[in-house]
């Protein structure tokens, strides 16, 4: 990400990394959100009066300091969770909201500090004593960028912006501030990143001491956030290694001061264990309770189901929540997959041999379908208008193709029929819809078990048109519960063991 001269140390580059906290947000699923919401989620599972929990050990009371404490460990934990899990994960700068009390703020003090800073500058004589503190904060800066091997970059700067020397020059008129600011600008040009060689030559073209000072004031911030995500980024491998016992002792650490920690995911995986084993009656054959694979049975199924949560009415399982929002993506990015391959399903039944394998419009067919879902999970999203325009577009597609293939085109009633099929998809109760998605469901179970059998699952019959995308999510789904397992799998063994009343323990 930098370029450094030969003299830098690659491998202590994790190591150079200074930030002021309040100067940057967590980008990904921590943006704006990580100590407020792991706060959350630890209040959300303190013993509490007002609230029904399940049964758990007694409650224990600790202190804010112990409290606090926890929430700085679960904290550390998610953002070391985040920057394995998120390949896309970076740091970046915080801006409070358009319109905001907290902006204003910020864009009066500013304002204020520069006009200062002019009005020092432009006086009769000039006064330099913003102008060295401001020199003072930018070799700091400057040093902070330094590996540890390159000492004569550091004297450089160290002769360059002696504080001391400058102070006596500007005491005695002979300060010159804008061979200071050539020298910071060429150091910059020195230790910044290519992607930063525009923004520094952008600074020489700045002869206005105070918009200068306040562009390479605006070039450092971004030079350190630079830095910051070169740090993330080497830091990634090491991060991968130690992650799991990382995790694991995080979460042993929280669980000793909150023993209900738990609670959801044990119910999480005591509802799927009735599931699987019959006892509700639903999801499917039953299963033996004697069966050496029923651990692993039940637990793929667990896996499956946090695609179908309902994330409003129920709690979901602790030991998931910082991958929650991937699970709800995921979710999503399935629900849209089962409705388009549905409708493709309905048309290509409809159309029959006359459109089968004609080369590009399965592809068209389905871009129309997915743009005209895109929305389908915000609050102006309609239904019946929306599936009543995929049967609109799809029909025209179809009657052109039809037409340029020398083919009949549909009748009025046969084309009245084919849109009527199309919107009633919409029904999550649609028997076609139905079928994908257990076939969906048997895929995504299949893979989970592949990664112990060691064979790729077969594609169920209709998701052909789907089936890139159904792979993409699967390898993550994989990943996700891979890692999951790997750190939490002594906490799943004792739940299931206790949950299956088995007398050895099981292997999850």
């Amino acid at each position: 990400m930098r370029r450094m001269p030969k003299e830098s140390n690659e491998s202590s580059k994790e190591e150079q990394i200074k930030i002021d906290k309040d100067g940057m947000e967590v980008a990904g699923d921590l943006t704006e959100q990580s100590e407020e919401m792991i706060g959350k989620r630890i209040r959300r599972h303190t013993p509490s009066p007002h609230r029904l929990t399940p049964q758990s050990s007694p409650p224990r009371f600790v202190s804010v300091e112990e409290l606090m404490e926890t929430a700085k460990g679960v904290t550390n934990m998610a953002l070391a969770h985040e920057i394995v899990m998120n390949s896309a994960f970076q740091v970046k700068a915080y801006e409070p909201k358009e319109g905001s009390l907290e902006k204003r703020v910020k864009e009066i003090m500013h304002k204020a500090f520069w006009d200062c800073l002019e009005s020092q500058l432009t006086g009769d004589p000039p006064s330099y004593t913003h102008a060295v503190i401001l020199v003072g904060d930018i070799k700091e800066t400057l040093l902070s960028f330094l590996l540890p091997g390159q000492s004569r970059l550091r004297g450089q700067i160290e002769e360059a912006l002696d504080l001391s020397l400058i102070k006596q020059e500007a005491e005695n008129g002979a300060l010159d501030i804008s061979k200071v600011a050539q020298f910071i600008i060429d150091m910059m040009g020195t230790v910044c990143a290519p992607c930063r060689d525009e923004d520094v030559k952008q600074l020489r073209e700045i002869t206005d001491i105070v918009p200068l000072f306040k562009s390479i004031f605006a070039v450092l911030d971004k030079m350190k956030f630079d830095m910051a995500n070169f740090a993330v980024s080497s830091l990634r491998p090491h991060l991968l290694q130690q992650s799991v016992e990382y995790e694991r002792k995080k979460f042993q650490e929280f669980l000793e001061k909150q023993p209900n920690a738990l609670d959801f995911t044990k119910k999480w995986l005591q509802d799927t264990a009735d599931i699987v084993t019959g006892i509700e009656g639903e999801g499917g054959a039953a299963c033996s309770p004697n069966s050496a694979q029923l651990p692993r049975t039940v637990h793929n199924h667990a896996y499956l189901r946090l695609l179908k949560w309902d994330h409003d009415a129920e709690s979901f399982p602790e030991t998931f929540l910082m991958d929650q929002s991937r699970f709800q993506e995921m979710q999503q990015e399935l629900e849209q997959l089962a409705l388009v391959a549905t409708v493709l399903l309905i048309v290509y039944n409809s159309a029959g041999e006359a459109i089968s394998g004609l080369p590009g419009l399965m592809e068209r067919l389905k871009k129309t379908i997915k743009i005209l879902l895109a929305e389908m999970y915000t609050p102006s999203f309609k239904a019946d208008d929306t599936f009543a325009a995929i049967g609109e577009k799809l029909c025209l597609e179809l009657k052109g193709c039809l037409s340029q293939h020398g083919f009949s085109p549909f009748s009025a009633d046969r084309e009245s029929t084919l849109k009527g099929q199309i919107v009633a998809v919409k029904s999550a109760d649609n028997p076609i819809r139905k079928v994908i998605d257990s076939r969906i469901q048997s895929y995504l179970l299949g893979f989970l078990e592949s990664s112990f059998h060691k064979s790729a699952p077969a594609l169920p019959g209709g998701l052909a048109p789907i089936s890139k995308e159904l792979e993409e999510i699967a390898v993550k789904l994989g990943r996700l519960v891979t890692f999951n397992k790997l750190v939490y799998s002594p906490f799943y063994q004792k739940i299931l063991q206790d949950i299956l009343k088995q007398g050895e323990s099981v292997d999850v």
